[in-house]
């Protein structure tokens, strides 16, 4: 019959001194202590398997793992090997899970995505994600396996960002952080993205369109346009009046470089990589854009080339000239006028689509065309550049005629009867 080994007690392990060579003491049940020559003691078991093979288990050094959590090891182990599994295999397979979920932190697959995505999108927008992630999410859940990050935790997360008042930032914080798990879920590293279910626990984002005042606020707008002229430097103004007039995009104005311009032919085309729709990485829409300015445009044109027209830009940088103005400048203007927060740069595309529907009658696709949103229906492109020009051009005249009478104050019934002769043609 096999001797059983006596329990240990602590102060026997305690005192347990180093020999010339590796020794054992035995606590029962294959669990024993070994104790090196370097002092160190280490907890050990040892079983045989179904094949006649001795394994052996490590539990840990003491004192770090102590008798009492030495024994329950034992016992875990003990147990498996009832349910018929192999301690020690399943101990290599915990190690690999851990060592697979340390590789998988939370900021590993997020920069992976955002590797990914950047081949993508504008250097600006790539910048910018990885600046938020970094400043307010890497710091707090970064080396987290992302597998760890749930629900509650991302949730505090994006609070500490709400109590700055960065309410839209923690929002737009939570979008990236979706995507980010569900980069993860495609590549089999995370089983759900917790992101849908902080819906409601967050602060709403004030949500809304580009500020623009309404139609009915026109002769007002125009007046303190005028009132203001006299404050602004000559071109700046001309870039106020023709951003009115044209519609099109602040930056897509600002940018211009003299070489789209043909005052001899009076055409302006800005080429499809300057659009909106063309700067896209994937699936660009080439289709230049064909601004149709009215008389009027022309003639600020005219005048603005004889202070600006010896450079690049129609409106350059006042401090290099190398370079275009900023959208700010429209900004400011619009500030001095008094309409800061009530109407912006993006504003004028709002007002213009208003006017030119609501006062000038005209058909909906072709302000769109103006506007140069994409066509909704399959030969809408081709459209643009044959058929719908002429009337585009018509539009544009119109809607400038109309500009004038309101500015210079025309009666109700004048502006009523140009605006059902335009309806009439």
């Amino acid at each position: 019959m096999p001797k059983l080994a006596q329990p240990l007690i602590d102060i026997q392990i305690r005192n347990a001194k180093p020999r010339d060579k590796p020794y054992t003491l035995a606590d029962g049940g294959g669990m024993y202590l070994e104790v090196k020559p370097t002092g160190a003691k280490v907890w050990r078991m040892s079983y045989r398997q179904p094949n006649g093979k001795n394994t052996r288990l490590t539990f840990g050094n003491y004192p770090q793992v102590s008798l009492m959590e030495a024994r329950q090891l034992r016992m875990d182990a003990q147990k498996k090997r009832m349910a018929g599994i192999d301690p020690a295999q399943a101990k290599r397979i915990d190690k690999k899970i851990k060592a697979a979920a340390n590789a998988n932190t939370f900021e590993a697959i997020a920069r992976e995505w955002h590797a990914n995505k950047s081949e993508t999108w504008k250097e600006n927008t790539a910048k910018e994600a990885i600046n938020r992630l970094q400043n307010d999410v890497f710091p707090l859940i970064g080396s987290r396996p992302i597998t760890e990050v749930d629900a509650p935790l991302l949730l505090d997360v994006l609070r500490q960002v709400e109590k700055r008042g960065a309410v839209d930032m923690a929002a737009r914080l939570g979008q990236l952080c979706s995507q980010i798990f569900r980069f993860g879920i495609a590549k089999g590293v995370v089983k759900y993205n917790p992101v849908p279910d902080l819906r409601g626990a967050l602060k709403p984002r004030a949500r809304g369109h580009h500020a623009a005042i309404g139609t009915d606020e026109l002769p007002v707008f125009l007046q303190a346009m005028q009132l203001n002229e006299a404050e602004m430097f000559l071109p700046t103004r001309i870039l106020m009046r023709l951003m009115l007039l044209v519609f099109v995009r602040t930056s897509e104005l600002v940018e211009t470089p003299w070489t789209e311009i043909d005052l001899l032919n009076e055409t302006w085309v800005i080429p499809w990589q300057r659009m909106k729709m063309g700067k896209k990485k994937v699936n660009p829409r080439k289709l230049d854009h064909h601004v149709n300015l009215p008389r009027q445009g022309w003639e600020l044109l005219r005048e603005l080339y004889r202070i600006t027209g010896g450079g690049t830009y129609l409106f350059p940088n006042r401090n290099d000239h190398t370079k275009p103005a900023s959208n700010g400048v429209i900004l400011q203007a619009l500030k001095r006028m008094g309409y800061r927060g009530r109407h912006t740069g993006h504003g004028f595309r709002s007002l213009a689509m208003g006017v030119i529907k609501a006062k000038l009658g005209y058909r909906h696709e072709i302000v769109n065309r103006q506007l140069s949103h994409g066509s909704d229906d399959e030969y809408g492109e081709a459209y643009d550049r044959e058929q719908f020009i002429d009337e585009r051009k018509r539009m544009m005249q119109a809607y400038a005629d109309y500009i004038d009478l309101v500015g210079r104050g025309a009666s109700v019934n004048e502006i009523a009867r140009v605006s059902l002769h335009v309806t009439a043609l």
